[in-house]
């Protein structure tokens, strides 16, 4: 079967990856570095480990594409667990209750604090994230205790859309700019309500026009990358 990728090195490729849970963005190009014997390659926006879905590697080439790609508008599904806070937003740290225990917000409720979130605006990003501070990495000197305050970053929250909400979850949609932090906007969104809340689960299933419903896993690919470098003389078929 030919390749469904144009796996050639010199002429490089736009791939739409399926990001696994757990893995580094960097743990996917290293994955394909290694099938493929790639001298250039790189991905287009970074997913934390936490999250999966769509991540673009662009190879040879196409690694010229990565700046644009990675301006393009984003979007994601996102899980939002209310009453508790944890130090890095998300599940990578340990989630604290919130003390008194607060009354559920309402449907209605819900729907005003996603409208209030919904536009241009500042935000703080998160404490454990890559933001440089003084030549080292935020979430370095968060693990180590450390007391740092980030800049605002502008960006845009273009639509947040709500999906399912029953206390204490809600699960939303989110279409928002380059820079977006959707850990952040969990936080900020418990605090708003005053329960508290933290991300317990992200999908990115959009950049630009690029689709997750168009892309491969990575193990997948990586089966291909090695079919093809091997060529048929030392891979030959079954």
């Amino acid at each position: 079967m030919a390749p469904v990728f144009n796996l050639n090195p010199e002429e490089g490729d736009v791939w739409l990856l399926d990001k696994p849970l757990t893995w580094t963005s960097f743990d996917v190009v290293k994955k394909i570095r290694a099938a493929g014997k790639f001298k250039k390659i790189g991905h287009a926006g970074t997913l934390d480990p936490l999250a999966t879905g769509l991540l673009v590697c662009c190879t040879g080439p196409k690694t010229k594409s990565i700046d644009k790609i990675q301006g393009a508008e984003k979007e994601y599904i996102a899980e939002i667990t209310l009453g508790g806070t944890t130090a890095s937003y998300d599940l990578e740290s340990e989630v604290v209750p919130t003390l008194p225990l607060p009354i559920a917000p309402t449907d209605a409720a819900i729907v005003a604090v996603l409208l209030h979130f919904t536009g241009e605006q500042e935000q703080t990003p998160p404490l454990f994230s890559a933001v440089m501070v003084n030549g080292t990495r935020a979430y370095v000197l968060a693990r180590k205790g450390a007391s740092i305050e980030l800049a605002k970053k502008k960006i845009n929250l273009y639509a947040i859309d709500l999906i399912t909400y029953a206390y204490p979850t809600l699960q939303i949609r989110v279409v928002c700019s380059k820079g977006t932090y959707i850990r952040s906007l969990a936080y900020d969104i418990g605090v708003f309500l005053g329960t508290g809340g933290y991300l317990s689960a992200l999908r990115r299933t959009r950049i630009g026009h690029l689709s997750i419903e168009d892309s491969w896993p990575v193990a997948k690919l990586a089966e291909q990358l090695k079919a093809y470098r091997l060529g048929p003389a030392e891979n030959p078929p079954s």
